[in-house]
C-alpha cells in the first residue's frame, strides 16, 4: 500500500506545470520547502526576509515513516526551492525529490555537503549512512552553508545579505558547540551512556563522548525484540545507568518496557526526560528552533545523568 500511494504521489508531480527557471529575482519572497523541522529553521535563519519557509514535517513526526500527501504535493509543486535531509532520512520521498528536480525545480539534499570521512556508517545500515547530522553541531553547519549556497543561486541579487545571515547563524552554532561540550563535561566519563528509543544520536555520541544505545537502531522503521531489551537492561543493570530516555516523535513503549526489565533485575533506572530526535519542539518555544532543541536535549541529557 504504502508503495502504491508514493508512486501515485509521483505520478501527480508529472502532471504537473513545466519546469520552473532555476532564479527568482522579481522581488516577491522566495518559497522554500523543506522536509524537516530543522531544515526549515535554518531556512528561516538564513533567508530571513527573502524567503517564505514551509516545512512539511511538524512536531512529533517521524520522517523515516512519513507519507507524503496530496497537500504535500501541493507546497512541493509550489516551491521555488525544495531542501531535504537526504541519506534516506525521508525514506520513499526521495524519489518524489528527484522528480521534481527533474522538472526542473531546485532541489538540494543538504547532507551532501558532509564530508564523507564524517558520516557514521553503523552495520545495521548495510553500507549505508546515519542521516541524523543534526546532532552533530559542527556537522550542521555543513547543512546551513548547503542552504545559503542553495537561496543564493535561485536569489542571486541577494546573494550578500543571504550571506551575512548565514554567517551570523554559523557564529550561533559555534557558540552552540561550545555550550554542549561545557555541559558534557560535567557528567563524569563512565557515566556517559545515552539510551534512548531509537539511535538517533549517534553523532552526538562521537562529537561529544557519549556510548550511545538505541533500542531500534538507527530507522525506526525496525523494531526491538526480546532479545534487544534483555541485552540492554543488562548493560544498564551492570553498570547502574542513572536514566534512559524517550522521544519526542517515538511512541514511549520500548523505553517503558525497558524499564520494567531494568526493574525486575533490581536496578531503579530512571526515564530521563523527553528528548528531541527527529523532530523539534512546538512552534513558538525554545524547543521549535534548532539551537534551543540541542540546548534542552543537552541540558536534559545531563540534569538525568548527573
Amino acid at each position: 500500500m504504502r508503495c502504491s500511494v508514493l508512486l501515485a504521489i509521483v505520478g501527480l508531480l508529472a502532471f504537473g506545470c513545466g519546469s520552473k527557471e532555476a532564479g527568482k529575482d522579481d522581488g516577491g519572497k522566495l518559497r522554500v520547502v523543506s522536509t524537516v523541522g530543522m531544515i526549515a529553521d535554518a531556512v528561516k535563519e538564513v533567508g530571513g526576509e527573502e524567503v517564505e519557509s514551509i516545512g512539511l514535517m511538524g512536531p512529533g513526526i517521524d520522517p523515516h515513516l512519513y507519507r507524503a500527501t496530496a497537500g504535500d504535493v501541493e507546497k512541493l509543486e509550489s516551491a521555488d526551492v525544495i531542501f531535504y535531509g537526504g541519506l534516506e532520512l525521508e525514506g520513499r520521498m526521495t524519489d518524489i525529490f528527484v522528480k521534481m528536480a527533474g522538472r526542473g525545480t531546485p532541489t538540494h539534499a543538504v547532507s551532501e555537503r558532509v564530508p564523507g570521512a564524517e558520516l557514521r556508517e553503523p552495520p545495521e545500515f548495510h553500507g549505508k549512512f546515519d542521516p541524523h547530522i543534526w546532532f552533530d553541531v559542527l556537522l550542521w553547519k555543513h547543512a546551513v552553508e548547503s542552504i545559503r549556497d542553495g537561496l543564493a543561486k535561485a536569489r542571486p541579487a541577494s546573494t550578500a545579505k543571504i550571506g551575512e545571515r548565514a554567517d551570523a547563524y554559523l557564529k550561533k552554532l559555534d557558540d552552540l558547540h561550545r555550550y554542549v561540550q561545557e555541559q558534557v563535561a560535567r557528567v563524569p566519563k563512565e557515566q556517559r551512556i545515552l539510551i534512548t528509543a531509537h539511535d538517533a544520536f549517534g553523532y552526538f555520541g562521537k562529537r561529544y563522548g557519549f556510548e550511545v544505545i538505541g533500542i531500534q537502531g538507527t530507522s525506526t522503521a525496525t523494531e526491538a525484540g526480546a532479545g534487544d531489551l534483555r541485552r540492554i537492561a543488562d548493560l544498564i543493570t551492570q553498570k547502574r545507568v542513572k536514566a534512559i530516555f524517550v522521544e519526542s516523535s517515538v511512541p514511549p513503549a520500548t523505553i517503558e518496557a525497558l524499564q520494567k526489565a531494568v526493574q525486575s533485575r533490581g536496578w531503579n533506572v530512571a526515564i530521563g526526560g523527553e528528548l528531541f530526535s527527529d523532530a523539534m519542539g512546538q512552534a513558538g518555544t525554545p524547543e521549535g528552533t534548532y539551537i534551543g532543541m540541542v540546548r534542552h536535549n543537552v541540558d536534559t541529557i545531563v540534569g538525568a545523568l548527573l
